[in-house]
């Protein structure tokens, strides 16, 4: 049960909508939350995700507002953090409002390019920033909706969950990303009208977690969200900043409160007036419109679609704005350069010849010292502007002879030539260890080991067993294997 004290349910009964029931909120706020997840299609389709899961005791209810989303209820009792698809990064464990605002960032991009477009192509160009992101739920989807085009800078401010984040960034698959890690009030002046898209996912009182936390209120007091609403007033003004002219930007919670959602978007409109402009959201899947506000945008009580609590609003920028200061000296000391065509050219080969794999031609290879990277084309003007902590995929380290490949970089470049694996296989590989092979074969090198048609790893074919190169941080004590019945 749900720990509600007086000034909570006081607060809430005055935001509350007349046409929602004090009653409703109580008794859905004490129901456990359905258990969703996320496809992701970097991967996998969600139709052969849920052909592969359906023969595993999975039974899905689409989530009306992801294409890719879904509630789930499973056969047997399952840890889903450890099974195979789940560290594979074919789906990811996410609550179903939280899906909101990725959908509600890039649903207008998609419908508005030209049909003449290449769909592969949508977010060539386009550069979005995900302001708060780990612990990655969001900018992974994001990632996906770009189809791994463009560039996509996912900040976070906490040092340990960037490391977090980027765990969940390279399990995923994705290889548009440059993470970066400051406090996201500094991103209005250094990256000052550079954004097509930004979504800001606010810190905030978390409301609307009650249902995933029953204790997460039982000492809330309303008092202490002031610092939170300053914080958040400072960071949608520095996001608005940031946003190109024609561009739009997205601000969210997991709160409930007028305060921290409705209150903090007509402070930027104070601000900057007839340059802010409110979408609606009313269209954005069927039945939006019960959750909508006067404004058009989302605030998602958690009767109304048997979710979390959310906010959602959807801001575009109409005219620029005056910059408040003069732009920052560009940053030195850049530690990669541009490959040579040579270096280019030999590890283009490597990857061809030994894993059937083709880099792509919307990206750039740098070096630094024996790495090689590859960087997303759009973040090179970008460079010297800020600090990165980490930028696109680590392709491979150079050898004395040849070149060894990372892991992260099988994991986000698909190729076709793969050695399938078992599930008892697949386990075993997770868990570190070596495969044996029944028959000894001729030795075939390095060589990709997947599971479901998707890639595990790399393992070294000795030609009686598989020797594990999965890195150390990967290894897994324990993996849930499904039941066959």
């Amino acid at each position: 049960m749900a720990h509600f004290n007086q000034n909570f349910l006081d607060s809430i009964e005055r935001d509350l909508p007349s046409h929602l029931s004090m009653e409703d909120f109580i008794a859905y706020s004490n129901k456990p939350l359905r258990l969703s997840i996320r496809v992701n299609t970097l991967k996998i389709s969600s139709d052969d995700f849920i052909d592969l899961m359906t023969q595993k005791g999975w039974h899905f209810d689409p989530i009306p507002w992801c294409k890719d989303g879904f509630w789930v209820t499973l056969n047997q009792e399952i840890q889903l953090g450890n099974t195979i698809e789940h560290l594979q990064g074919l789906f990811y464990i996410q609550e179903a409002s939280s899906m909101l605002p990725p959908t509600a960032l890039l649903e207008q991009l998609e419908t508005t390019k030209t049909a003449q477009t290449c769909f592969d192509n949508l977010f060539e160009n386009s550069v979005v920033l995900d302001m708060a992101s780990a612990p990655g739920s969001k900018t992974t989807q994001i990632a996906a909706l770009m189809h791994n085009q463009g560039l996509l800078i996912a900040n976070e401010y906490s040092a340990s969950r960037v490391k977090v984040l980027h765990a969940n960034v390279a399990r995923m698959g994705v290889a548009n990303c440059a993470l970066t890690h400051f406090d996201a009030r500094v991103f209005g002046e250094y990256m000052f009208e550079t954004f097509d898209s930004i979504l800001l996912d606010a810190p905030c009182s978390g409301e609307g977690t009650i249902r995933k936390d029953p204790d997460a209120l039982k000492n809330w007091d309303n008092n202490d969200d002031k610092g939170i609403v300053d914080t958040q007033k400072a960071l949608i003004e520095s996001a608005f900043l940031a946003l190109k002219v024609g561009g739009s930007l997205v601000y969210s919670t997991c709160a409930l409160s007028r305060q921290e959602n409705q209150d903090v978007c007509h402070h930027l409109k104070s601000l900057y007036g007839d340059a802010v402009e409110f979408g609606s959201l009313a269209t954005l899947f069927p039945q939006a419109d019960k959750a909508c506000t006067e404004e058009g945008f989302l605030h998602v009580w958690p009767q109304i679609f048997d979710s979390e609590g959310f906010f959602v609003a959807k801001i575009h920028k109409i005219s620029a704005v005056e910059r408040q200061q003069p732009e920052p000296k560009k940053q030195k000391n850049f530690p990669f350069s541009l490959a040579k065509p040579k270096q280019v050219e030999e590890l283009a080969q490597y990857f061809k010849d030994t894993f059937s794999i083709t880099l792509p031609d919307n990206a750039q290879m740098m070096v630094r010292d024996l790495e090689y990277w590859l960087f997303p084309n759009p973040v090179m003007p970008l460079i010297g502007k800020m600090r990165f902590q980490r930028i696109g995929i680590k392709l491979a380290d150079a050898l004395k002879k040849g070149y060894k490949v990372r892991h992260e970089a099988v994991l986000a470049l698909s190729s076709p030539t793969r050695f399938e694996l078992s599930d008892e296989q697949a386990k075993e590989f997770l868990m570190g260890r070596d495969i044996s092979l029944q028959e000894k074969v001729k030795p075939q090198g390095e060589v990709i080991v997947s599971y479901a048609n998707n890639s595990l790893g790399v393992a070294k074919h000795l030609g009686n067993k598989l020797k594990n190169n999965l890195p150390r941080d990967l290894v897994k004590d324990k993996i849930a294997l499904y039941s066959h019945k």
